[in-house]
């Protein structure tokens, strides 16, 4: 970046490329900036997922947007977490769910902690996570998780939505802040003397030109990785899959506010319950089974039989660029790097991304002063990222197929998620192996417990003895009961989201 740096063009939609325009329309607000987004009507949206994490809502409030504004528009539900299901060959955790923690759960999680870890030591504690959180009593009774004014704890959760109507909405969101829009197909980028983007050509033979380009290009990485050359660092040895093959089905009356991910046998299967449908997805490994077998294997999955419902097909590359930010061009969202979407982690890494390179332009005067602590800390958020969905890989205990057996036994995993693996498995308290590695703003202690205790990474029946004396104080029975007694707030997801609706309409 060079000072004095004060027009941006964003190179492709999408709605990594719209969540980018937003934040930096509102980050300069009222100040002399210029922004524009150019995107080609001959590319589509790759839209391989449809849902997020709690930052979505941060970032959706940041810029101003209620949930009446956007979410009957993008048929839009809550989410309260993610159930696994078929991970775990291991009795009793068949299934298990990590929820997004509010603060009523801070008086079950201290129980949870305990008994996992006593489990841990060889005590019969009953250490399966799912119970101890509001989260998932909200997902199971399918309530959503807006809470009433009177409840005096504050809730946290995401959201799950057709990725093309959230582009546009946010689209015209961004036009309300000052944002320009500008359809074109760009076929070259011109560099100049010192090795920056100087202008992009036009299939029209016209040249778009400003101080700073952010490029949102997708997978093709048009601006980042083909124009300037930076390396893609591929991490195809840990993380199998390259591969999706897509369904629609019919909608639920009233649909359970979580993601359900389910192991199959060469992937697994997300299902997404949208208000206009739900989004089902097999995501595998093109090295273990060919598409049309992946894809009949999905259809008998969904029980679609001989239905006539065509398939989308996805291919992807799994890694992340060595730099996000090189001279002057920023790339988010897929043309910066993609680990797959198991966790729903992608917008997560676009917000992160724009709202870093901002506050480093900010502290540095517009200049790349920060540019290299701001490249080294994204990097290493991807790479906690990717470290946490390896493990759901390297933990299974799943042996009917090699792509389990290879993944079960994986030995090219990170030195970081071998200590944190040996820390489990070595009965310590994984918090402190998680601070030493500076990892807890990435993914909190509460996952990776419910991680390696969902799939039941413990002492074997056999191993275990009785303890019953050493239980956490609030015993089960009071947790449930609590629990249950905060349900008590919320409403049925269906009346949430017809409220929804009506205030759009109003």
């Amino acid at each position: 970046m060079r000072k004095g740096t004060k027009s941006f063009v964003i190179l492709g939609g999408g709605t990594a490329g719209w969540i980018a325009a937003n934040m930096l329309a509102k980050g300069w607000q009222g100040k002399d900036y210029d922004i524009t987004l150019v995107e080609s009507p001959d590319i589509g949206i790759i839209g391989v997922g449809e849902g997020s994490t709690p930052p979505l809502k941060k970032f959706l409030d940041y810029v101003g947007v209620e949930e009446s504004d956007w979410m009957s528009r993008c048929d839009a539900t809550y989410k309260t977490g993610i159930t696994f299901r078929h991970w775990s060959t291991r009795a009793g955790f068949d299934e298990y769910f990590h929820p997004f923690q509010s603060q009523p759960d801070e008086f079950t999680v201290p129980a949870f902690y305990h008994n996992s870890f006593l489990r841990r030591q060889g005590v019969d504690l009953d250490g399966h996570p799912s119970q101890f959180f509001l989260e998932w009593y909200l997902a199971t009774q399918r309530q959503a998780p807006v809470a009433p004014p009177n409840f005096p704890f504050k809730m946290n959760y995401g959201y799950h939505f057709n990725s093309g109507l959230l582009g546009e909405f946010l689209k015209d969101w961004a036009a309300k802040k000052g944002v320009k829009y500008r359809q074109a197909t760009v076929t070259e980028v011109v560099l100049d003397d010192k090795g920056y983007i100087d202008y992009l050509q036009t299939d029209s033979e016209q040249t778009i030109k400003a101080d700073f380009y952010v490029d949102s290009t997708g997978f093709r990485s048009q601006l980042l990785q083909q124009a300037l050359g930076v390396p893609f660092e591929n991490c195809a040895e840990v993380l199998y899959n390259d591969s999706a093959v897509v369904f629609p089905t019919e909608a639920d009356e009233n649909p359970e506010p979580q993601t359900v991910s389910t192991a199959l046998k060469y992937g697994w299967a997300w299902k997404i319950p949208l208000t206009s449908r739900f989004g089902n997805g097999y995501v595998y490994s093109s090295k273990y089974v060919d598409d049309d077998a992946a894809e009949m294997e999905f259809r008998q999955h969904l029980g679609l039989g001989d239905s006539d419902i065509a398939a989308r097909r996805l291919k992807f590359k799994v890694g992340r660029v060595r730099e996000h930010w090189v001279k002057n061009c920023l790339a988010v969202g897929l043309s910066q790097g993609f680990i797959e979407p198991l966790e729903a982690t992608a917008l997560d890494m676009v917000q992160e991304t724009v709202f870093r390179f901002f506050e480093a332009a900010m502290k540095g005067d517009m200049s790349d002063r920060y540019r290299e602590e701001f490249n080294a800390r994204i990097s290493k958020r991807f790479d906690a990222v990717r470290d946490y969905i390896v493990c759901h890989y390297r933990i299974n205990t799943r042996t009917d197929t090699p792509y389990w057996r290879d993944a079960g036994c994986n030995e090219k995993i990170s030195p970081s998620l071998r200590q944190i693996l040996t820390a489990w498995l070595q009965g310590k308290n994984i918090t402190d192996e998680l601070e030493r590695q500076a990892l807890d703003a990435y993914f909190p202690s509460m996952s990776w417990n419910c991680l390696l205790a969902g799939k039941g990474i413990y002492p074997t029946q056999d191993q275990l003895r009785p303890g019953n004396e050493l239980a956490h104080k609030f015993n089960l029975h009071d947790i449930e009961k609590y629990l249950r007694g905060c349900t008590l707030n919320f409403r049925p997801h269906r009346e949430r989201l017809d409220e929804l609706r009506a205030a759009a309409n109003a």
